[in-house]
C-alpha cells in the first residue's frame, strides 16, 4: 500500500531483457533497501530484485508491460518513486495500491497563473470513477481531479508537485499510468449487481 506522496525522483540507468522479464536498473537516493520489498515506480508496484548503494533493479513481466507505460521506459527516463507505507506512517495523500487501471495520454499542458493544467484523455469506461475534486494517482502521484472533461480529466499541478516529482516533464502525447480511487472502485464493484449495465461500465463486469 502507498500514499501517492513521492519521496524520490529516480533515473533509469539501464534496460535489458532477462528471464524475469524486462529489467530496469534504477538510480535512487534511497538507502537501506531490502531485496523483495515493494516500491511504486511511476505508480506501478514492483519488487526489488537486487539492490546496491544508490541503486536497485526491478523487472516487469509481459502483463505489466501491456497494462502500464513501462514498455516506453528507456535509459535516462525520470520516474517517481515511493516505498511501501509502514504501519504508523502519516497517510498524507490517499490510499494507492500501485495497481494501474488505465494508461492515459496527455492531451494538453498549459500554465494558468501559478499552476500547470494537464488534460488527460481517458477511456470512457473509467470516467464513472473520476469525481470532481476526488482523488486520482497519476504516475504514482496523489492528485485531485480538477475537472471532468469530455473524454478525460484535468489536473492542476502546483509548484511543489512540479519540483518534487517528474510530472513537470510531461508533454502532449506522453502516456501516463492512472489508478482510480481505491474506495471508489470497491463501491462500484459492490454496486454492479444492483445497477443496470447502462449506468456502470467497467472491465470487471464484462
Amino acid at each position: 500500500m502507498f500514499t501517492g506522496l513521492i519521496t524520490d525522483v529516480a533515473t533509469i540507468k539501464a534496460v535489458r531483457a532477462t528471464s524475469a522479464g524486462r529489467e530496469f536498473d534504477v538510480r535512487t537516493s534511497f538507502d537501506a533497501l531490502a531485496d523483495g520489498e515493494s516500491i511504486a515506480c511511476d505508480g506501478v508496484c514492483l519488487t526489488v530484485r537486487e539492490h546496491a548503494t544508490g541503486a536497485f533493479a526491478v523487472a516487469a513481466v509481459v502483463t505489466t508491460l501491456e497494462r502500464t507505460t513501462l514498455g516506453d521506459w528507456g535509459e535516462g527516463r525520470r520516474v517517481n518513486l515511493e516505498r511501501a507505507l509502514a504501519v504508523g506512517d502519516r497517510l498524507g495523500g490517499h490510499m494507492v495500491a500501485g495497481h494501474v487501471d488505465a494508461v492515459a495520454e496527455v492531451a494538453r499542458v498549459a500554465r494558468r497563473e501559478d499552476a500547470v493544467l494537464v488534460d488527460l484523455a481517458l477511456d470512457e469506461e473509467w470516467m464513472p470513477l473520476m469525481v470532481p475534486h476526488g482523488s486520482i494517482a497519476v504516475n504514482g502521484v496523489s492528485l485531485t481531479v480538477n475537472e471532468r472533461l469530455a473524454g478525460g480529466v484535468q489536473l492542476s499541478l502546483i509548484e511543489y508537485t512540479l519540483r518534487h516529482t517528474a510530472l513537470g516533464d510531461l508533454r502532449v502525447g506522453d502516456r501516463v499510468n492512472v489508478e482510480a480511487d481505491l474506495v471508489g472502485k470497491f463501491v462500484q464493484q459492490l454496486a454492479l449487481a444492483h445497477l443496470p449495465a447502462s449506468v456502470i461500465r467497467h472491465p470487471s463486469s464484462e
